[in-house]
């Protein structure tokens, strides 16, 4: 993973986690992880520093960072959990993984690649900053978001590192990721059956079963109807959004219907497009501002402005606040929506 600039702080609450799951009272670490996961920005040198801290811990493990990285939810991850949500599937979420990447690290790095049978994501080794343990983390933490969107997942087909650990780390390295495990690569890498593309993302996993709950709620309080069509509309704006273009037309064009058919539809409603868009985005950014995990310009996008100043006016409009206050009114992801 070259170039590395930065990391967000929702990723290094992956170390609170794992230090309840290992029942570790780590009093130091814990600050140090608290002090930085509420920061939009946390140094690849400081991630490094808090993951050696944490591995320090538990000298009898051989590789710790894998048990780090599988226990990843969608707020570790931010904006690119609500991505994953607005994609058909996972060959989309990939796409969108490496469209937005540099939400995340501070840079677009991922290459996507198929050949034959294989689909391949990999990133080079120049200017690597992260070194072998932080990639074991993001890479034990892509390859568990995959199996669980997946009814019994066949295993990769290879995974790539740049360094190398201990022969008994190299066995957990195989036992972990259930297929071969190469070191010393030109570039970090995960190989697998390409007709995992085509896989419908399932949400099977309860915290992005959640996420998306909260969605659907945020878009039935804008259009409240549950009728098959509605449900449908309201899918196709969040992957409309999430592209930057909720246009009727183009909403119109994903539901296989005219654009004229679809405004008789919502004028049902009493609603034009633009109104109901308002309305929908409206309700969305409530929701999206109780995380803290999402920074007002990641909130902008997920909401389809092309700037956050756009997304302010609008959010005044709306409200008759602004979204950093109203973030300040209310309480992280428990609050009811405006």
């Amino acid at each position: 993973m070259a170039a590395i600039l930065r990391v967000t702080g929702a990723w290094v609450g992956l170390l609170s986690d794992w230090l309840d799951r290992e029942g570790l009272e780590a009093k130091a670490l814990r600050a140090a992880v608290e002090r930085w996961a509420g920061e939009e920005s946390v140094p690849v040198p400081v991630w490094r520093n808090l993951l050696e801290q944490a591995v320090a811990l538990v000298p009898g493990q051989q590789a710790p960072e894998l048990a780090i990285g599988s226990g990843v939810r969608p707020g570790h991850v931010g904006v690119l959990g609500y991505l994953a949500l607005a994609s058909s599937t996972l060959g989309e979420a990939m796409l969108a993984y490496q469209r937005y990447e540099n939400l995340f690290y501070g840079a677009n790095l991922a290459e996507v690649s198929v050949e034959g049978g294989e689909a391949e994501i990999r990133w080079p080794r120049e200017g690597n900053e992260l070194g072998q343990r932080a990639d074991g983390v993001a890479i034990a933490a892509l390859v568990t978001f995959l199996r669980r969107q997946l009814d019994n997942p066949p295993p990769p087909s290879g995974i790539s590192f740049l360094g190398g650990v201990s022969p008994r780390a190299e066995a957990e390295y195989e036992q972990f990721f259930e297929c071969p495990v190469q070191w010393d690569d030109s570039h970090v890498r995960v190989r697998f059956p390409v007709t995992y593309l085509t896989e419908p993302m399932l949400s099977r996993d309860p915290a992005l079963r959640e996420l998306l709950d909260r969605q659907a709620q945020a878009l039935v309080r804008a259009l409240p109807s549950g009728s098959a069509m509605e449900r449908q509309l309201q899918q196709v704006l969040l992957r409309l959004l999430a592209e930057g273009e909720p246009t009727l037309a183009r909403a119109a064009t994903a539901m296989h219907m005219s654009p004229r058919t679809l405004q008789r539809r919502l004028a049902g409603h009493g609603l034009s497009w633009q109104q109901w868009l308002d309305r929908s985005r409206e309700q969305l950014a409530c929701q999206y501002l109780q995380d803290p995990g999402l920074s007002l310009s990641d909130v902008a996008l997920l909401l389809g402005f092309s700037e956050q100043s756009a997304f302010t006016r609008a959010f005044r409009r709306w409200t008759s606040t602004s979204p950093g206050r109203f973030r300040q009114s209310v309480r992280p992801l428990r609050s009811p929506a405006c």
